[in-house]
Order: structure tokens, then sequence, then C-alpha cells
């Protein structure tokens, strides 16, 4: 059973689950600030519960790549959006600031 770290909150899940839920059925949320309540509902398509992931995880889906490839975003953060990742394995995850979550402080090891 994978371990997820987020926010110094470990939560346990079934491998495969999908880590925007993993993380709200712990109480904890993917979005900063109102975009907890301004968002897509998982549907990838407002990009506001992109996070830094360290771990096994899905390959990212047609529609993540889209989203992410589009301001405020930049492909090259490596970021993911916790609405299309399947947790395969342990993780660590880190949301950043911002609206988007999308305030990735540059020299970062990624």
């Amino acid at each position: 059973m994978p371990t997820v770290e987020f926010e110094g909150t470990e939560i346990d899940c079934e491998e495969g689950a999908i880590l925007r839920d993993v993380l709200l059925a712990a109480g904890e949320s993917p979005h900063n600030g109102r975009a907890g309540t301004v968002n897509c509902f998982g549907h990838g398509s407002c990009g506001t519960c992109a996070v830094e992931i360290e771990g096994d995880v899905s390959e990212p889906t047609v529609r993540e790549r889209a989203r992410l490839s589009v301001p405020p975003h930049d492909p090259d953060d490596g970021l993911r959006l916790a609405c299309q990742t399947r947790v395969l394995g342990d993780l660590t995850v880190t949301k950043h600031g911002g609206f988007w979550g999308q305030t990735v402080e540059s020299g970062s090891d990624r």
C-alpha cells in the first residue's frame, strides 16, 4: 500500500488511486486559496491542482500534458496535475504557491 507524504501528513492509499482523491479524502487539498472551490473538480481542464511529485506515478495523460503547456504553467517545471495522476508507489508531494500552484522557485532540483 503506497504512502503519500503531503505537507507533513502521511496518507496510506490504494495503488492506482487518483492523487487528488487521496488528498481530499484525507482532508488535504491540492489547491491554493479559492482554487479549492473554483476548480474543474478533477477533469484536468483548470490546472489548479498542479503539484510537484517525487515517487512512482502514472505517465501524464494527453489532457494533463495539454493543460500544463498553457500559461501560467510551463511544461518544463515538471509539475503534474493531481487529478490526472495515479499513485503507483510511495510519494512526496509538494504544493507550490500561486492560484494554480505554478510558482516554482528557480534552482529547484528537478
